[in-house]
């Protein structure tokens, strides 16, 4: 049982780039499927596919590397955990590494990246940051 499953998807990805595996199966949630979308689209990942495997579907995640075959991910950082929620509001969205990296945040719209809750101008839960 895992008490939280956001930093067990982000630990193995972590876990995976260290060892440059090419990809890295993580139990499938719809709150998952939300972030790799987000990884996907802000180019840190290649792909991710959904893999029905018995009763508990996965997602197999396509990791990205660089033409030196250096990590596209060099830091992924869980912020908000179950113990210590870390909510922002529009105007305290931070910028991660001046905007070299990417923060994700659920919002009352959905999951997105800080920079379109901005855009927007809503606030939430800062889940994590990457760079």
């Amino acid at each position: 049982m895992v008490i939280d499953p956001i930093s067990d998807m982000l630990t193995r990805i972590r876990n995976a780039v260290t060892k440059k595996h090419k990809n890295v199966l993580v139990p499938s949630s719809k709150f998952k499927v939300e972030i790799a979308k987000i990884l996907q689209n802000e180019g840190f990942i290649n792909s991710f596919q959904i893999i029905k495997n018995g009763t508990f579907p996965s997602i197999k995640i396509d990791l990205k590397y660089d033409s030196r075959k250096s990590p596209v991910i060099k830091k992924i950082k869980r912020i908000s955990k179950p113990g210590l929620r870390v909510y922002v509001n529009k105007n305290e969205i931070p910028r991660i590494s001046g905007g070299l990296g990417t923060s994700i945040i659920s919002t009352s719209r959905g999951v997105m990246t800080g920079n379109k809750a901005r855009e927007i101008g809503v606030g939430g839960e800062i889940l994590c940051s990457i760079l």
